[in-house]
């Protein structure tokens, strides 16, 4: 019979934020979210000020893909040695540096090369830039998730690590989302994205300070060389070990974690045009961002973490999922009265929180389900379910709201389009319901 999860003490809780680990998780999730909206949602404010129509916008989102398709490399890092810092950091910490890097040439090239007409050449390099950011990117979160999971000592940590990740992960949103649209009406787009390279510094400090986890028995023992039953370990090893462990419940997780996001990556590509054409200055929008939204971030990320140390990660699983989309529902509300600031921040704050705690929420929940030695490809297995359809939807939004504005105005497509994509969150919310039920009954037969 298993023991029962024993709550921290809130002095317990409160101690565990002075761990050392938790200030470089504060400073890796910082790095992990700080490519995301330069080749998403930022960029398309880039884009959407240069002149590019929504519908290309919407389909320039692909570049994102990469963090849904993440599973297909995911084995390579948790077999394989990074090139060169490999042998020097070790597997999880060389793959970190080697991403980081290649994330900062990336951004960095994106600004000196600049978008331009659709069917140029420097448009093709511009594209090829931001495509090598979100890989690199990508192959980063695999690392750090892993690094994360592997280095957290209990469940009670791991939720403490998960808040930490998500907290710098939504300050580096806040510099991607806020403060880089007032460096942007300083010194324009291309300094901006210069300076964003730059910070990336903040993950390689991380990294250099981050402890290398331990190596389970079977990783420590394993031959150098490749052979046909390390391959196949390698790459059917994680699936099977998650079906295993999970049974008929894995495709009730699967599902449930693959709809928990889509209504904010469906809306994604939206917002930043939709501000543009609201006539919301930069100032404004960065201002709002920077200060009720930073508030709010925090608030429900610290919200999220405190109720997964307490309540455990499901039914906090199932919150999130009610948050998250019915705050979408107040961008239609900015569309109907118009460009308000008053209304524009109390839509922040309830925006920002409630992405703060249904992140923290999913994250927590697919870290405590993995499977040590196969962790790096069975978290990027999970998070690549949880964005692959919203990442392809998303795609389609600007084609979406195009139609919808057929016969409206501008604006009321917008209404139609934000509300719609809160309706998406229904069957997340159902499947959540669900996953309780379930796990209320497997607590039921242990005790």
């Amino acid at each position: 019979m298993s023991a029962p999860r024993r709550r921290l003490t809130w002095l317990e809780t409160l101690r565990a934020l002075t761990r050392p680990k938790v200030a470089v998780m504060l400073a890796l999730g910082f790095s992990s979210g700080l490519p995301f909206l330069l080749v998403g949602n930022t960029l398309g404010f880039w884009l959407r000020e240069s002149g590019i129509d929504l519908a290309m916008i919407g389909f320039l989102s692909w570049v994102g893909l990469a963090y849904s398709l993440k599973f297909l490399w995911a084995p390579l890092i948790d077999k394989v040695d990074a090139p060169v810092f490999g042998r020097w950091l070790g597997r999880r910490r060389g793959w970190m540096i080697t991403s980081q890097i290649l994330i900062a040439l990336g951004l960095v090239a994106m600004a000196l090369v600049q978008p331009g007409e659709l069917e140029s050449l420097r448009m093709t390099v511009f594209i090829l830039s931001a495509a090598v950011a979100a890989f690199a990117s990508a192959t980063q979160d695999i690392v750090v998730d892993a690094w994360r999971i592997e280095v957290s000592d209990a469940s009670e940590e791991m939720a403490m690590l998960s808040s930490a990740y998500q907290l710098g992960y939504r300050a580096s949103m806040l510099t991607t989302d806020a403060l880089i649209l007032f460096l942007a009406a300083g010194v324009g787009w291309s300094v901006s994205y210069i300076a964003m390279g730059a910070l990336m510094c903040v993950g390689i400090a991380a990294t250099s300070f981050a402890r290398e986890p331990l190596r389970s028995p079977e990783a420590a023992t394993e031959p150098a060389a490749w052979t046909l039953r390390r391959l196949w370990d390698a790459i059917a090893g994680p699936f099977i070990s998650f079906f295993h462990q999970h049974g008929r419940k894995a495709l009730l997780i699967l599902a449930a974690v693959s709809l928990y996001r889509l209504s904010d990556f469906v809306m994604g590509p939206m917002v930043n045009p939709f501000y543009t054409d609201l006539g919301l200055s930069k100032e404004v929008i960065a201002s709002v961002r920077g200060s009720v939204g930073l508030i709010a971030s925090v608030v429900g990320v610290a919200a999220a973490g405190v109720s997964a140390m307490r309540l455990g990660f499901v039914p906090t699983l199932l919150l999130g999922a009610i948050v998250g989309p019915a705050s979408n529902l107040g961008f239609s509300l900015m569309a109907v009265f118009g460009p308000s600031t008053e209304i524009f921040s109390a839509v922040m704050f309830v925006d920002n929180f409630s992405t703060g705690f249904a992140g923290t929420a999913l994250i927590g929940y697919m870290s405590s389900l993995t499977t040590f030695g196969y962790t790096a490809t069975q978290y990027a297995l999970l998070s690549s379910f949880y964005a692959l359809l919203g990442k392809v939807l998303k795609g389609f939004s600007g084609v979406a709201v195009e139609q919808l504005g057929a016969g409206r105005a501008p604006m009321d497509a917008f209404a139609l389009f934000f509300a719609g994509t809160a309706a998406i969150g229904i069957p997340a919310f159902l499947l959540c319901l669900l996953l309780v039920r379930s796990h209320r009954s497997e607590a039921q037969v242990k005790i």
